[in-house]
């Protein structure tokens, strides 16, 4: 008489059970993955899996509950968990039953199919995702679209400061920077923003980007015929030197500040543009303010580097107008201004009464009123500051 097959182990059948379940819901949740990133096409397909939307379909929902934020299964217990829960109770009893007349050979094959489709399943780590865009930019053969994809994948990745941290451990930075010379402007601006975005009040980064001579590239990019590459390029030299003394030193060595000049005293040149230029006068002013025992930047007592910041309030554009007005009222504070300079150059006081009938006109237009009133505090905010600069302290008319 023939001897029935053993009984096989409860956790094994149970997996055993799910194989064809879950293979096929994995299969949906891939097909399903419309969105999130798109990682680089210059590998193979199969490597990677795409984040899943939760409202496209159940199953992919259900993997990342399973997982939370890494991608894949942590454990055998959660994959049966979710292969039971969405599996016909039914088919599973059908199933149970072929299972127990399967040979060991069988056995250790589906052992072997439940270990891949794991390894499928499993979303790679943001160190992985990163060292593959790097892979794939120091290849010189890799097409335009990929390069591009590798560099826009970089963009998202980076934004965690921990990511960012990581890229120089993998030689990223050298990599990135390397693409500032690329002859494609797309490549160009997007490697700007990528350095930017990972030098965001970030000094580690700030340090070795400087060190590794991006500064220079990025300010010759910012006077690009390209408009959309001078915007990026004038962000990541922003985001180089906001709160970096070092930075801020080499800017003004290699005549940033002339740079910047030329950009808000020419009212050809792309208003976003200009709107970064003054904002990145601001923010230097308010940061030199915070530093009390640092030198201030010896172009903020140039009289013609100030009269281009104040010029900018006659502008028609409103944003640019409320930040040169910012601009100038951190100007204001700072030691090595001149009240008279700014008085008698560069015409602050004209500036700030044409300003008060601009105001005064739209506050006549309901949809502007709430914008012009804030302003128009912010404006007798910065004539008082005047004032008192020019030793002639007055009570601003309410």
């Amino acid at each position: 008489m023939a001897r029935s097959a053993p009984l096989l182990p409860l956790p094994l059948l149970l997996l055993l059970l799910v194989i064809a379940a879950a293979a096929a819901r994995a299969e949906r949740v891939n097909r399903s993955a419309s969105t999130g990133l798109s990682w680089s096409s210059a590998k193979d397909e199969a490597d990677l899996v795409r984040m899943a939307d939760p409202q496209e379909d159940p199953a992919a929902q259900a993997v990342n509950e399973q997982d939370g934020l890494d991608g894949g299964f942590s454990t055998l217990e959660g994959m049966l968990q979710w292969a039971i829960g969405y599996s016909d109770p039914e088919k599973l009893k059908e199933t149970a039953q072929d299972v127990q007349r399967m040979s060991a050979s069988d056995v250790k094959k589906r052992q072997m199919e439940l270990k891949e489709l794991m390894e499928k399943l499993k979303m790679p780590s943001d160190a992985q995702l990163m060292q593959i865009a790097i892979d794939d930019l120091k290849n010189s053969s890799l097409s335009l679209e990929d390069r591009h994809r590798a560099l826009h994948e970089l963009l998202i990745l980076v934004e965690p400061i921990d990511n960012a941290n990581d890229l120089p451990k993998i030689g990223g930075l050298a990599v990135v920077i390397r693409e500032l010379d690329h002859p494609d402007p797309d490549v160009r601006k997007l490697s700007a923003w990528v350095l930017g975005k990972a030098s965001q009040n970030n000094p580690l980064i700030q340090r070795q980007v400087l060190e590794l001579g991006a500064l220079a590239k990025l300010m010759m990019m910012v006077k690009s015929e390209h408009v959309e590459e001078a915007i990026k390029a004038l962000y990541a030299v922003s985001a180089l030197i906001r709160n970096n003394i070092a930075g801020q030193q080499l800017f003004y060595a290699q005549a940033g500040d002339l740079m910047l000049q030329d950009i808000l005293s020419n009212s050809s040149i792309d208003i976003r543009l200009r709107r970064k230029a003054v904002f990145l006068v601001g923010d230097l002013a308010e940061r030199q303010l915070e530093a009390l025992n640092e030198d201030e930047l010896p172009f903020f007592s140039n009289k013609l580097f100030l009269k281009a910041v104040v010029d900018l309030m006659a502008s028609t554009d409103l944003d640019l107008q409320e930040k040169a007005l910012t601009a100038v009222k951190s100007l204001l504070h700072l030691r090595s201004t001149q009240a008279l300079i700014f008085k008698e150059f560069c015409g602050l006081d004209a500036a700030l009464e044409s300003m008060r009938q601009q105001l005064e006109d739209l506050m006549a237009e309901e949809f502007r009123r709430d914008y012009a009133t804030d302003v128009e505090s912010l404006r007798r905010e910065v004539e008082l500051i005047y004032q008192r600069k020019l030793g002639k302290v007055m009570q601003v008319p309410t």
